[in-house]
């Protein structure tokens, strides 16, 4: 096995180091491993080992056909009469977590 002695630095934004450090430390792996890992999987790929791509922005319903709308209508109403709903206020700490 190769010595480690290359050094990493890197800042980032300190409530997502906190966070990913504490998955980490319940998973039982050190960052430095995490990052070894990362970049031999850099290697191995050639690539960034996961998606990079922009999600799909809703529509907005003056940007729908009626039958667009319609569809959509319908399956929320399917999924309302299946019980497949959530409660607003997780909604909002959804989004909001998402917006930080």
């Amino acid at each position: 096995m190769a010595a480690k002695t290359a050094n990493v630095m890197a800042r980032v934004e300190p409530s997502v180091k906190e966070q990913a450090e504490e998955i980490m430390e319940m998973l039982g792996i050190p960052v430095s491993v995490v990052i070894n890992t990362l970049y031999k999987q850099i290697i191995m790929t050639r690539s960034i080992p996961f998606s990079l791509s922009v999600p799909p922005v809703p529509v907005a319903r003056d940007e729908m056909d009626e039958a667009a709308f319609h569809a959509m209508m319908e399956r929320g109403l399917s999924e309302a009469k299946a019980d497949k709903s959530r409660a607003v206020s997780d909604v909002f700490a959804d989004l909001k977590r998402e917006m930080q």
